[in-house]
């Protein structure tokens, strides 16, 4: 996939969710002008981290830059990664206390779905 369209997805991607790039890029921590840049010419001379971070944050698959459903593996693995690696700035006090609030809302319908 060319750069160019790449950057367009990822143009697109944004729009839909901020109402400028300027804010996405506020919210995200990223210069105005690295986005703006990344944006005008392609994302391939951007930080591979960055582009990652914006593609989870749009839900984006990192790899072709289309968009991840709840049910995709990929979707699963990167979730379960991002999770894990908050899991993993806990002690051990901080992880229990993690694990019993995720037990809680396991009881509640609205927040879990029909996969075990």
């Amino acid at each position: 996939m060319s750069s160019g369209l790449k950057s367009e997805i990822l143009r697109k991607a944004i729009l839909e969710d901020y109402k400028s790039v300027r804010q996405f890029a506020v919210h995200m921590n990223i210069p105005y002008s690295t986005l703006v840049t990344a944006l005008e010419r392609g994302v391939d001379g951007m930080a591979h981290n960055t582009v990652l971070r914006i593609c989870e944050e749009l839900a984006l698959n990192p790899v072709d830059f289309s968009p991840l459903s709840g049910d995709s593996d990929l979707s699963r693995q990167i979730v379960t990664g991002r999770v894990m690696e908050k899991f993993g700035r806990f002690n051990k006090a901080g992880r229990r206390k993690i694990l019993e609030v995720m037990d809680d809302y396991a009881q509640i319908a609205a927040y879990t779905t029909d996969e075990e």
